[in-house]
């Protein structure tokens, strides 16, 4: 078979539930939309499932230049708000090690969250004139930007990686819970991680580092509930040193569009994470 996109799938805010979509555009940031809004703490620092598990929970949909959020097992709407950049004062937010500007969104966006969350919070949005380096030690260029994402633009996983992962424990597991912005089919298992440099529909994208994987994993994207897997069973066969690694982390060398069906074209390989 030939490799292909199966699925392509955006987080507009990021760690709520994702959307997938059929066709996209691609931009140095990533997936256009893709982790451009956040919420952050007092201080600006930015939150996760990793913390606060009930945000899986939370759906969001974009109709329109909108985006709407429903609760995912009730379906009832919780909030909308516009996609435009808003005409605000930028304040500075950290994403892990990083720290950049970013723009608040609205009151009203503030106090849906925080009284979802039961804490102070803001959504913020990250303009076009924010910058945030991509990690400069897997980074192909200075130029290599990011969005809220956790350190890479894209995140690729293979519909055969999942599968050999389900082959091994009790209750199979979904691929929303590894956050992939593109997966694709007709590879081997972790194939993805020999891929230095591929081209989809004209586009490059350079293969820079495997995808280290954390206790957000562990979270039920249907129920919110925590659990041991899948980070128990990949401690088996997919550990190096302290980290566990399922998927590949990509920077795009261009902008460009995917669309799930295109064939991948692959240019360049290096020696797999795990041997």
């Amino acid at each position: 078979m030939t490799p292909h996109i199966s699925d392509l799938i955006i987080y507009p805010i990021k760690s709520l539930k994702g959307i997938r979509l059929s066709t996209v555009d691609v931009t140095n940031r990533g997936l256009a939309n893709d982790r451009r809004w956040m919420l952050v703490d007092e201080n600006g620092t930015f939150i996760s499932q990793r913390k606060h598990p009930s945000l899986a929970l939370l759906k969001q949909e974009i109709k329109g230049n909108e985006i709407h959020i429903s609760h995912s097992q009730t379906g009832e709407e919780l909030l909308a708000f516009s996609m435009e950049e808003p005409n605000t004062t930028p304040f500075e937010v950290t994403v892990w090690d990083d720290s950049c500007l970013a723009k608040p969104v609205a009151e009203t966006a503030d106090k849906f969250f925080s009284d979802y969350l039961k804490m102070p919070v803001r959504l913020c949005y990250m303009h076009e004139d924010s910058n945030r380096q991509a990690d400069q030690r897997y980074a192909v260029s200075e130029a290599d930007q990011v969005s809220f994402a956790d350190g890479y633009p894209i995140l690729i996983i293979s519909e055969e990686s999942l599968d050999l992962l389900n082959s091994k424990v009790d209750e199979p597991l979904s691929m929303d819970r590894f956050r992939p912005n593109i997966v694709l089919k007709g590879l081997a298992p972790h194939e993805e991680d020999t891929l230095k440099e591929i081209v989809i529909n004209g586009l490059t994208l350079h293969g820079v580092k495997p995808c280290a994987r954390c206790v957000l994993t562990t979270v039920n994207p249907e129920t919110a509930e925590k659990g041991k897997e899948p980070l128990k069973t990949l401690a088996t066969y997919r550990k190096t040193g302290s980290k566990i690694l399922f998927g590949e982390n990509f920077i795009p060398a261009s902008a460009g569009q995917l669309k799930v069906g295109y064939a991948v074209e692959v240019k360049e390989r290096k020696e797999p994470a795990i041997q």
